[in-house]
């Protein structure tokens, strides 16, 4: 039977029915009329499937896969077809343990580097966030397999993710933080798409008709389902209006009753109800075939792991070398730091995968032919410096003693689970004082030393002038010991470019005013100046730009070339620019392309990165790298004209080594619509914006609300205001009801697996839930009863806050 034919045979109970999950992990199944249940489960840099019958909570141990690199690596080789390769080898274990849908990519902007949970994302560019979420998602979907692209939109932040209201004016909205997902569904059709938690511009995205219908399908064409984050749903029969069609996890069919009753009240529609269904049934039927097809499917491991090994190569990133590295055959190296023996190789949270193996680089360098010894330097897994201070030093003495008896010292340090995590985010940009004193200690002890980074995001390095070498890792999944080894022993040659910038200071990122927010709302206020478009808009120093990489070679750019030397709307831009390879080794550059407004009487980045190739040359080798220019790399967001714009004028093409690294550059002549006249009086009443200094970035509130044009939103609750189910544990913590609910619900929190690091991630987002979404913690919990509950409150009455075991 066709789709079509399905919807017209079902009933009006099964339609609601199949608009929520069975459990955590799988969809209904309607077996009269040939739909059988399917899987979906977590990603996105590996499969993670429970083992066995999943939990309530979703977070039980899970099935061992490959741990490839996370995003926050993987995006640092700017490769696309690493990406596409990685992505068909998730697919291969997911078609072996007959999963049809894994969740992830991620294309969250990092707006802020204290997100906790950054490593899942990207990158701070747009442009390489949407080339890299599309190459993945061709990857996987290739074979049969689809896609979540997620956290649709304004997802920025982890605290009070559920419930915070992203105040985003338009421009940056269409610019910056959909604009990665729009490159991503235009490229690679991902089957389907996932909303966020939080609300955005005042409505949760799971009922944001704008966003869901109008943006999402209308304007970019997506023909896929769109499903809940975990727990994300808020009103149901809005959310069917909006053309949210999956709500996940299921169980309690409370809302497909709700979707029952609005469709027999005429609320909702029955076109309205069947858009939605036809779309979950497509999508089983899709997965079905490819589950006939691939019965029986097993996965090659071993080659999995050695791609997991290249990928961690590709995406490692060189920051320093001062001629130290790669070490010099027959020397002896100190191998210092916990995590040279057990690396620190991805996140915490849901996307934590079982790795198939583990390989660290103590182990690689030893067996690479170095004459190895090892000390830990710092406690495993003691992330917020537990150690007493006398265990700290005796740890730091027996490291630095070692390092000074070796001809050379590699300290493996970074951040823990403890400091990065889904569920939290980070209060500052330090590493734990126990690395940083040990890397201090061994610098001083052995002049030739090295650092070798493992963490998910940026971290201020008060050492870096005292070290000769710096690699950066970040989380490089399960063989990045292996992969360290082989850029150390020069097996290799580095070849990642940084995905986002490296800050001086945490003072120096553009929202540090107004990040994560307060109550009820995040301020976006730093618009579209988020990474470099605001340290080259305020002539800020970085520790390292957006793009920088170094190699164990050297690039020549020359004869920058564009075909023409005007540009009008509608039209393309040819450009190409010849690369050589100036060193005696092998190795790749990224030629990125950035294009500038020479002048401009609007709000515009100094430069913006519009296309990157990646190229590998042998020593003395020459190539030319051509790109295509079209509309959008000129074009910007007109939000009063509600579209994409050309402002006339001189623009600059520059082919870059990074943000910072310009090589050579060329002008065309753009014309222009005009259309920017409409942005004349932001000149007077949004002057902060056109004023950047190297100070802390400033924004007041009149400013921001004439680029958002409307008043701010209140940020804090107002005193007497009913609660509500979208109210949180913290709000209602005051109330004796709030008091015994949040008890049994930290509770239950410490109590949730085996892993200490999803255990931290529940005790930290217990209290950020939602009222309604509580249920998902302790399945006893009713809707009905948490209405009861909050009922209860906004009267006085404190009855029994009930059983959250």
């Amino acid at each position: 039977m066709t789709s079509g034919e399905i919807l017209a045979e079902l009933t009006p109970e099964e339609k609601a029915s199949l608009c929520s999950g069975l459990d955590f992990w799988n969809l209904k199944s309607v077996t009269r009329l040939g739909l059988s249940s399917i899987m979906v489960t977590d990603g996105p840099h590996g499969l993670r499937k429970q083992a066995g019958r999943s939990d309530h909570l979703g977070i039980g141990d899970s099935v061992p896969a490959t741990c490839f690199p996370a995003a926050s690596a993987m995006a640092c080789s700017f490769d696309r077809d690493l990406l596409g390769e990685v992505g068909g080898a998730i697919a291969e274990e997911c078609l072996a343990e007959r999963v049809s849908v894994i969740l992830g990519p991620g294309a969250n902007i990092k707006r802020s580097p204290l997100c906790g949970r950054n490593f899942e994302y990207f990158s701070e560019d747009p442009f390489l966030t949407g080339e890299m979420a599309a190459a993945l998602i061709k990857g996987i979907q290739q074979k049969g397999v689809g896609t979540s692209l997620k956290h649709y939109a304004a997802n920025n932040q982890e605290t009070r993710r559920m419930t915070s209201d992203s105040v985003v004016d338009e421009r940056a909205l269409r610019e910056i933080y959909l604009a990665g997902f729009e490159r991503a569904v235009k490229k690679s059709g991902p089957w389907t798409v996932m909303c966020s938690y939080n609300r955005l511009n005042g409505t949760y995205a799971c009922e944001n008709k704008r966003l869901l219908s109008g943006i999402l399908r209308d304007e970019w064409g997506f023909k896929g389902l769109v499903m809940t984050d975990w727990g994300a749903m808020d009103n149901r029969v809005d959310a069917v209006k909006a053309s949210l069609d999956l709500e996940m996890p299921g169980g309690s069919g409370y809302n497909d009753m709700k979707i029952l009753k609005a469709l027999k009240s005429g609320v909702l529609s029955e076109e309205e109800l069947d858009a939605v269904v036809l779309r979950i049934v497509e999508l089983i039927l899709a997965s079905q075939k490819t589950l006939e097809r691939h019965k029986g499917a097993s996965s090659d491991m071993e080659a999995h792991h050695a791609l997991a090994r290249k990928a961690a190569v590709k995406s490692a990133v060189l920051l320093k070398n001062e001629g130290m590295l790669p070490l010099a055959a027959g020397k002896s190296v100190a191998v210092i730091g916990a995590f040279a023996k057990v690396p620190r190789y991805q996140g915490a949270g849901s996307s934590k995968i079982n790795p198939t193996r583990l390989e660290g680089a103590f182990d690689a360098l030893r067996a690479a032919g170095f004459w190895a010894e090892y000390e830990p330097g710092y406690e495993a897994g003691a992330g917020v410096d537990t150690a007493t201070g006398a265990d700290m030093a005796a740890l730091i003495e027996k490291a630095a003693s070692l390092a000074a008896k070796k001809d050379a010292a590699l300290v493996f340090a970074g951040l823990p689970d403890e400091y990065e995590s889904e569920g939290f985010d980070r209060s500052s940009l330090d590493m734990p004082e126990s690395h940083n004193k040990l890397i201090e200690a061994v610098a001083a002890a052995n002049p030739n030393t090295a650092v070798v980074l493992h963490l998910g995001a940026p971290v201020l390095l008060p050492w870096a002038d005292k070290v000769k070498g710096i690699l950066l890792m970040y989380l490089g999944g399960q063989a990045s010991g292996a992969a360290a080894a082989d850029l150390l022993s020069g097996a290799a040659n580095p070849e990642g470019r940084l995905a986002e910038s490296w800050p001086l200071s945490l003072e120096d990122t553009p929202p540090y005013r107004w990040y994560p927010g307060k109550g009820k709302t995040a301020e976006y206020r730093e618009s579209i100046f988020v990474g470099y478009r605001h340290y080259d808009a305020a002539a800020k120093d970085t520790a390292w730009p957006f793009g920088y990489g170094l190699s164990y070679t050297s690039f020549e750019y020359s004869r920058l070339k564009l075909e023409g030397t005007s540009f009008k709307k509608g039209g393309v831009l040819r450009a190409g620019v010849t690369v050589k390879n100036t060193g005696n080794r092998e190795g790749a550059e990224t030629v990125q392309f950035y294009v500038a407004a020479k002048s401009s009487a609007i709000l515009r980045a100094p430069r913006e990165l519009k296309e990157f190739v990646k190229v590998s040359l042998k020593p003395g080798e020459s190539t030319t790298v051509n790109v295509t220019l079209d509309e959008r790399s000129f074009a910007y967001y007109n939000a009063p004209h509600a579209c994409w714009a050309l402002e006339g004028g001189t623009y600059t093409v520059l082919a870059c080594s990074g943000s910072a690294g310009t090589r050579l550059e060329a002008d065309i002549e753009v014309e222009g619509d005009g259309l920017e006249k409409a942005l004349a009086p932001l000149r007077e009443k949004a002057a902060d914006y056109f004023s950047q200094g190297k100070g802390e970035f400033g924004v007041s509130g009149a400013a921001f609300e004439a680029l958002l044009g409307r008043p701010l939103p209140p940020a804090e609750r107002k005193p007497g205001d009913p609660f509500t189910v979208n109210d949180t544990l913290q709000d209602i913590k005051d109330t004796e009801t709030g008091r015994q609910l949040a008890e049994n619900f930290r509770a239950v929190a410490a109590q949730a697996g085996n892993d200490p690091g999803l255990r931290l991630m529940m005790e930290k987002m217990v209290m950020e839930m939602p009222l309604r979404s509580i249920s998902m913690l302790s399945p006893d919990l009713t809707p009905e009863k948490v209405e009861a509950i909050i009922g209860s409150i906004n009267t006085g009455n404190t009855g029994n806050a009930g059983n959250a075991g």
